[in-house]
């Protein structure tokens, strides 16, 4: 005779969430304490909760109290834990996922809220949606507030909000790394942006975006992906000062040579754009760093000598939107139409 069949009955997921919600930086019951910013503003929380939610936070409070002699001390410290470098509305945007598994977001802290989810490696919370996610696309009417959810199966990331609006004003945001881990160093996730099309801030904004620290914490992958669209408003000498830039950056935190952090990126540079003086100064730049290939430069002198893209994939040879216009441009035809 067969036993009884179990069944797994779920309850109202929108009063569970609320309730848990209502547990947010609130001091009754709470067990551990943060001083947050600048500001020294107090954050409470719930060890158990932020113990099961996040490795990091697991890690931060299973530690002895300084001057125990006993490591493994069953009686975790209750702080107050410092973090000066992390700003309050951030830090409680993190705390709001790690209890509700949901987030509201505004265009000011979509980049540090990334940054933090990267830091303390809550992958869910920067991974993006699938294809068909009703949030796939930000629409040009910004809502100053969005609430993420990550429930019924839904995969929405705070890169959504990136994809809008928020990232035509990353600059205002100056991202601190609190825990000074850095995306090229733990999360090939990061800003996982998906195709071009689906970043039309970006595209706008992006002239400001590659003078923030936050452009230096992306990971190699993601810059490649946002180094293959035809619409970014950057001309392509000033995409290479950045991609420089960000690999020296990313070589000494990685501490690995710069022609290998930046070998993904690098492939996404449209160098047969650039005048045969910009490729001359370019060569002498790459002497001291070796960052981009000897045959990409090489590649690129052929399409001059050519006068076309013959043998350069079409995509390397095509004006981007901010492209200044070159002389040598009409040759490329073809791409350059």
């Amino acid at each position: 005779m067969a036993g009884p069949c179990p069944a797994r009955l779920q309850g109202d997921v929108a009063a569970f969430t609320a309730a848990l919600r209502s547990l947010v930086n609130n001091p009754q019951f709470s067990d551990v304490m943060f001083v947050v910013g600048q500001e020294q503003r107090k954050v409470f929380a719930h060890r158990c909760v932020l113990a099961c939610r996040c490795q990091a936070f697991r890690g931060m409070l299973s530690q002895a109290p300084v001057g125990s002699q006993d490591s493994s001390s069953s009686v975790p410290p209750q702080g107050p834990f410092i973090l000066g470098n992390v700003q309050p509305e951030v830090f409680l945007a993190v705390i709001e996922f790690l209890y509700t598994n949901s987030v509201t977001l505004n265009s000011h802290i979509a980049l540090e809220v990334l940054t933090s989810s990267v830091e303390y490696g809550l992958q869910d919370l920067c991974k993006v949606s699938p294809v068909g996610s009703p949030l796939k696309r930000c629409s040009s009417s910004w809502e100053s507030h969005r609430e993420i959810p990550r429930s019924h199966g839904e995969r929405h990331g705070v890169s959504h909000l990136l994809h809008g609006k928020a990232l035509c004003q990353v600059h205002q945001g100056h991202t601190e790394c609190g825990a000074g881990l850095r995306g090229p160093a733990g999360c090939s996730d990061l800003w996982a942006v998906g195709p071009p099309a689906a970043l039309p801030g970006l595209h706008r904004g992006l002239h400001r975006v590659v003078r923030t620290q936050g452009f230096r914490e992306l990971s190699d992958v993601v810059l490649a992906r946002v180094l293959r669209s035809d619409r970014l408003a950057v001309d392509e000498l000033d995409l290479v000062q950045a991609v420089r830039e960000w690999a020296h950056v990313s070589s000494a935190v990685l501490e690995r040579p710069v022609p290998e952090v930046a070998a993904l990126p690098v492939r996404e540079l449209r160098l047969p754009l650039l005048a045969p003086s910009e490729l001359v100064t370019l060569e002498s730049y790459n002497q001291q760093d070796l960052l981009i290939p000897v045959e990409n430069i090489a590649a690129a002198w052929r399409a001059h000598a050519l006068r076309k893209g013959s043998g350069v994939p079409s995509r390397l040879c095509r004006p981007r939107r901010g492209t200044r216009p070159r002389d040598h441009h009409r040759h490329l035809e073809p791409h350059a139409k």
